[in-house]
């Protein structure tokens, strides 16, 4: 039994609720089906009109499609999907400890960032990004070297420590 207010579908023959802002023409439920008929349904009501029958088939629409498929050839094939990887991934390789250097900046050649960070880890690279507000590749690879080069010279301080540097005041 329908409640007031609703609607039966002229598809399944359900009733419903119809939409409050399209009350009145609303003539289909919102079942995936229902919608599918009612679209044709739709569209063969306006086919049906004498002023629509010929509309598509018109010159005027046929050299249009084509003006449109020859300004932009290739729409319709298949394109490769674009990579989302902006770099090949590497292998992991040991680095070997660096000596502490006078200047933090000057790391190096051999050490770089792929060699210092997996590209297994993309979370510490989007870490690094993130707390340094850094977007370009090169700035990330140079704060990286950076940090790198810190963490190995409070490494090797902790290992040579002089006695003087640790008895706190």
């Amino acid at each position: 039994m329908a409640k007031a207010g609703q609607h039966k579908c002229l598809n399944c023959g359900e009733f419903f609720d119809p939409d409050h802002r399209n009350q009145a023409r609303q003539n289909y439920c919102s079942k995936a089906e229902c919608r599918r008929a009612s679209k044709a349904a739709s569209q063969a009501a306006w086919l049906a009109k004498p002023e629509n029958k010929d509309y598509f088939r018109d010159p005027s629409h046929v050299e249009r499609v084509k003006a449109w498929r020859a300004a932009h050839p290739g729409y319709k094939r298949k394109r490769p999907k674009a990579s989302l990887v902006l770099q090949d991934r590497l292998p992991a390789q040991p680095v070997d400890s660096i000596k502490e250097t006078a200047i933090r900046d000057e790391m190096p050649a051999a050490v770089v960032l792929q060699d210092v960070l997996t590209p297994l880890n993309p979370m510490l690279v989007g870490l690094i990004a993130h707390l340094f507000e850094l977007r370009l590749q090169d700035d990330i690879d140079q704060t990286t070297r950076r940090l790198v080069q810190l963490g190995f010279d409070i490494l090797n301080r902790s290992h040579h420590e002089d006695h003087q540097n640790a008895a706190a005041p």
